[in-house]
Parts: structure tokens; sequence; C-alpha cells
């Protein structure tokens, strides 16, 4: 579940939870009233309950490279992230040798 929709169920089942007594305040509730009142409080608090244990999304892919070739000539040995583009992690381990102009070894970031 992601960051922004843990926080829309977090704030609706707050509100449900916290309209619950208003019902009850200002319409002089029966048995009727007062069941669906009960249910509506019910399911807001278990929204709530549920949507507080979930795990946030991760942050996106994790890229890795490792024991990479040699680079020449404007290559590239590892990671390529234009303008840093990307949520998730990069590692780059024992990359190989960049041997040229632009050739680069481990995670490029540029665009």
């Amino acid at each position: 579940m992601t960051l922004g929709w843990k926080i829309t169920v977090i704030v609706l089942a707050t509100a449900g939870v916290l309209s619950t007594p208003l019902i009850w305040l200002l319409n002089s509730p029966g048995a009727g009233a007062l069941a669906g009142a009960s249910i509506q409080a019910a399911v807001g608090i278990a929204a709530l309950v549920w949507a507080l244990f979930q795990h946030s999304a991760p942050a996106g892919p994790t890229d890795r490279a490792t024991r990479t070739g040699k680079a020449s000539r404007g290559g590239l040995t590892g990671i390529k992230r234009p303008g840093n583009r990307g949520r998730g992690s990069a590692t780059a381990t024992r990359t190989g040798d960049a041997d040229g102009e632009g050739s680069v070894s481990g995670i490029d970031y540029s665009n």
C-alpha cells in the first residue's frame, strides 16, 4: 500500500469514527440508529487498525551491478540512471575498468 493510500484510509476511518457520536447526539437515536452508529464506528475502527498495520510499498526496484566488464570509448559498466531518476537503491560493486572519454564504471546519474 502506498503512503498516499494509507493516509487516505486513515483519514476516512478517523472521520467515520468521529462522526459516530454526532449521529447519537443530534438525532436522539432509537435502537436502529444506535445499531447503525455502532456498526459505523466498528467499521471505522477496523479500517483504521488495518491501515496502521499495512506496510508501505517499497520505494522502487533495487538495482545491482557486480563484477561487470570493461567500459571503453564512452561505454558503461554498471547502472545508468539518467537525471537521478529511479526511486529504489542502486549498488555497484567490483565493476570493471573504464577506459576512454565518457566511459563510466559504477553508477551514472548524468543526463
